[in-house]
């Protein structure tokens, strides 16, 4: 992997983290188009890189992730993050074949663009505008959601978890919001666990790559900044139709890419 390559895929992954058309399938295409997708180190960079974009969750909403008086917020967020926990360490292996099968992530790319086209219209009556009235059953049931996003790459992790909460009745912002939340301690989770196993099978994966790693990871952080504060907005004002229909343009060329043999 070039430093231009790092920086390219760290752009892709800023953009498409908290938007609900999958980073790791767009991080997966582009690597396949590369030519580096079957490298040790891309594996690794594609899941390190996430814990960039993490950070700027946590940067943005500071006041909320340090508030450390209302201790139900940290208690929602285990909860939710166990299902996904559970069941990335008992799936783990699979998923790493899923994501070297750019086919099923364009199907799954696909399905998950049908689906939003009607999220708009099915969740209509919210009755929750703000993460304090989120229970601890509701945040359990949005983390099964997220399970759907480990299980099948492509679907989307921030899809899943946003519709996930639209289905409890939160509102299209709060639903989104709590999905940024829910992001960071899942994706701190699986890029710790990722960066261990790692450095204890293949040391020299990591060890010769840091510089990548590093400006990877600032990249990501500086985009999804970005990407979070457009993303807000444009939710609220169009909802999520036309991130369907761009997943429908985006997963039928995967799959037509796939079959033509150009990745």
């Amino acid at each position: 992997m070039t430093i231009l390559q790092a920086i390219f895929l760290a752009i892709v992954e800023g953009l498409t983290e908290f938007l609900p058309i999958s980073s790791t399938a767009h991080m997966v295409i582009l690597s396949s188009l590369y030519g580096i997708e079957g490298e040790d180190f891309t594996k690794l960079f594609e899941i390190c890189i996430q814990l960039g974009a993490i950070l700027s969750v946590v940067a943005l909403y500071y006041k909320k992730f340090f508030d450390f008086k209302k201790f139900t917020f940290y208690v929602k967020l285990l909860v939710a993050v166990i299902p996904a926990l559970v069941f990335g360490k008992l799936f783990g292996e699979k998923i790493d074949q899923f994501l070297e099968t750019p086919l099923f992530i364009g199907i799954f790319i696909l399905i998950g663009g049908i689906a939003l086209l009607f999220v708009d219209d099915y969740f209509k009556k919210p009755k929750i505008s703000s993460e304090e009235d989120i229970d601890t059953v509701s945040a359990f049931k949005i983390g099964l959601f997220q399970v759907l996003a480990i299980l099948m790459p492509g679907i989307s992790r921030a899809a899943a978890t946003i519709i996930g909460g639209l289905s409890q009745k939160l509102t299209k912002e709060t639903a989104t919001e709590f999905s940024f939340f829910l992001a960071v301690p899942t994706m701190c989770a699986a890029t710790g666990y990722k960066l261990l196993k790692t450095y204890l099978e293949k040391p020299e994966v990591l060890t010769q790559n840091i510089s990548l790693l590093l400006i990877g990871n600032v990249v990501a952080f500086i985009v999804a900044i970005i990407a979070i504060k457009t993303f807000i907005g444009i939710v609220n004002k169009y909802g999520f139709k036309y991130f369907g229909v761009y997943r429908i343009i985006l997963g039928i060329a995967t799959i037509a890419m796939c079959l033509l043999g150009v990745i």
